[in-house]
């Protein structure tokens, strides 16, 4: 009996080592490699020779110029529609001026992106101090920022307490 209960351990501690964690996938935050991160490497279009080098634009320092890539204009001409309908006004799709004019009525904080990595960076530090310490692999994504996760249903009932119609979301229980 007890050679039976320790070769049942040992299969258990080889299978834990298995490394096939389907459900951490791409949320597990750290990289054990060496080369660039892929999703912040965009190739840029290719090189075109000009039909008259006197009709090129100027040349704009921290501006767009030929080669740049619009995935939202590019993606819009592959379905047939025109990519040059999606002008930008002061960086915002001409389409959505009046939503970002609404939502800024109460006025717009212009450093809010230095302020939220800096916010981010002291939370990241503050809940990294005992991380190492995991026997386990755990999903750090979700441990990391499961206070700020929203549960739909608790917020369904409240938005429909509030008389708001919800009709994604999942049915009454």
């Amino acid at each position: 009996m007890p050679r039976a209960l320790v070769l049942m351990m040992a299969v258990l501690a080889v299978s834990a080592c298995s490394g096939q964690d389907r459900d951490i996938g791409l949320r597990d935050l750290r990289s054990f490699s060496g080369g660039p991160d892929e999703f912040m490497v965009l190739p840029g279009k290719d090189l075109q020779q000009p039909a008259d080098y006197a009709s090129l634009p100027t040349p704009t320092p921290g501006g767009s110029n030929l080669t740049d890539q619009n995935p939202l204009a590019d993606g819009v001409e592959a379905l047939g529609g025109r990519g040059s309908a999606l002008a930008l006004t002061d960086g915002v799709p001409s389409g959505d001026v009046a939503l970002v004019t609404h939502v800024s009525r109460n006025g717009v904080s212009g450093d809010i992106r230095q302020v939220l990595a800096a916010e981010d960076e002291e939370f990241r530090r503050f809940n990294s101090r005992f991380t190492k310490l995991k026997l386990v692999k755990v999903d750090r994504y979700a441990r990391a920022y499961r206070k700020f996760a929203l549960n739909p249903s608790v917020e369904a009932k409240k938005w429909r307490q509030f008389g708001v119609l919800t009709p994604t979301s999942p049915p009454r229980n």
